[in-house]
């Protein structure tokens, strides 16, 4: 049996997944030492792209993904559904860290990737509601407002203003002043594409042990729970639980999401959202929804504490008080909304580098890494996947020269400095979208903290 359809680690997405017929049964575990040329270590995202991208560039590689749940247990079947172009460091970021040329080569890059998937998924057959319908970003107070207006661009990164009639027309929320909307974003069912990634890879011949506990990433091997897998190549591809492993480059912080019935036409007559798209707000605390296929709405956002140490457990997985903010924000952008429409509520935690910044690289032990979404990860971990794949392979790609190629954030704080910065943080931000409700400017709250993580 796979993992407990009660749990919050399942929500929405495996529920759904489950009744399509797929009872989330793990896959064998490895049974004793095993080689592989190529070890990857987490069949979430990054190392399900990874293993299909070296499959398709060289079918008669040993590949073999070692996971201690199910293939898509972690943010890769959890998340809110957004296929997206955003980097977590964002454009002036990289621009001040790489250079003008090397950071549109990267956007360039990102956003190419939501129609690789794309791609993947209609070639594969992968029926995980693929929409790429755009994100609507609305502004709610004159702080926003000037926030959507400078980020408009004419370039490829083709972000639109929107007037308050144009964006209300998309996104029926209260008191919308306008917005900006950004074409290069896909809305799908995150554990479908999940699930149906690991049946490519399978179907390509690589092996996909589940149930199988990492105890030690090294180059050239890893040792398990189960037996010890010897590899030319070892790629960690854990995200939010690289936490537990060393060195420590990543600090998990929790993301929940609630989620409605499916919702009459009458509400989304005024809501919108007619054309797949993902929305979100201006706000400091981030928040992210879309409409589903079977018209729910799904509505999610940080706001949850930094556990101690880096602490992972699946009781984390719920916090009432989030999920009752949650329930009221939406409720606050969509009025119709009722308390017995909601149905749903799940989280679980993602991968925050110290700078904000991605990092994909091979060292020359043999060793990959890729990780530190931030939560942007859908589209990331593809270019990841690829990346990586002709870093192995030794092919000639542009997408090796990246400004992300052998980028390594610095470590976090010790504890308690850690746990104090991060959850200060976490709060700050909820201030900083009070100050701007109250005086209508620009937060100053919200820029220190920018600057004291890195932003």
């Amino acid at each position: 049996m796979g993992p407990d359809l009660n749990s919050a680690a399942v929500g929405l997405w495996f529920e759904q997944v489950v009744a399509d017929g797929d009872d989330l049964a793990p896959r064998p575990p490895l049974d004793g030492d095993a080689e592989a040329d190529v070890c990857i270590v987490g069949a979430g995202y990054t190392g399900l792209w990874t293993a299909y991208a070296l499959l398709n560039g060289d079918p008669g590689l040993r590949v073999l993904l070692v996971e201690r749940e199910i293939a898509g247990f972690g943010a890769s079947g959890r998340n809110g559904g957004w296929c997206s172009a955003l980097f977590p460091a964002g454009p002036a970021a990289l621009e001040r860290r790489h250079g003008a040329p090397a950071a549109d080569a990267m956007r360039a890059a990102m956003r190419a990737s939501v129609d690789e998937v794309g791609e993947a998924v209609a070639e594969e057959g992968i029926a995980c509601d693929w929409v790429k319908g755009g994100t609507v970003v609305i502004a709610r107070t004159r702080a926003q407002l000037a926030r959507a207006r400078g980020e408009v661009s004419d370039g490829p990164d083709r972000v639109e203003l929107l007037g308050p009639a144009a964006a209300s027309a998309l996104v029926g929320a209260t008191n919308v002043l306008g917005g900006i909307f950004m074409p290069d974003c896909a809305r799908i069912q995150p554990a479908r594409l999940a699930r149906g990634l690991a049946r490519a890879v399978e179907r390509r011949g690589g092996r996909i042990a589940e149930g199988t506990t990492a105890l030690a990433v090294r180059p050239r091997g890893v040792v398990t729970d189960r037996g010890v897998v010897r590899a030319h190549t070892v790629v960690r591809a854990t995200e939010a639980w690289s936490a537990a492993l060393t060195p420590r480059s990543v600090v998990p912080v929790y993301s929940l999401i609630v989620a409605t019935r499916p919702l009459p036409a009458s509400f989304w007559d005024e809501a919108g959202l007619a054309g797949g798209q993902t929305f979100s707000d201006h706000r400091h605390l981030v928040v992210y929804g879309q409409r589903t296929a079977d018209d729910r709405l799904v509505f999610g956002g940080r706001g949850a504490p930094y556990h101690f140490r880096s602490r992972i457990h699946p009781s984390f997985d719920r916090d009432e008080r989030v999920f009752a903010g949650l329930r009221a924000a939406v409720t606050e952008l969509f009025p119709a909304l009722r308390r017995e429409d909601f149905t749903h509520a799940w989280g679980g935690p993602l991968g925050i580098p110290r700078d904000w910044h991605a990092g994909v690289g091979l060292g020359p032990d043999g060793l990959g890494w890729a990780g530190g979404y931030v939560g942007d990860g859908v589209a990331t971990s593809n270019l990841a996947g690829r990346t990586l794949a002709a870093l192995i392979l030794g092919h000639d790609s542009p997408l090796t020269g990246l400004p992300w190629v052998g980028h390594r954030s610095r470590r976090w704080e010790p504890e308690p400095l850690r746990w104090l910065l991060v959850n200060a943080g976490l709060r700050l931000m909820t201030l900083a979208d009070e100050e701007e409700r109250l005086t209508g400017r620009p937060s100053v709250l919200a820029a220190s903290v920018a600057r004291a993580l890195g932003g």
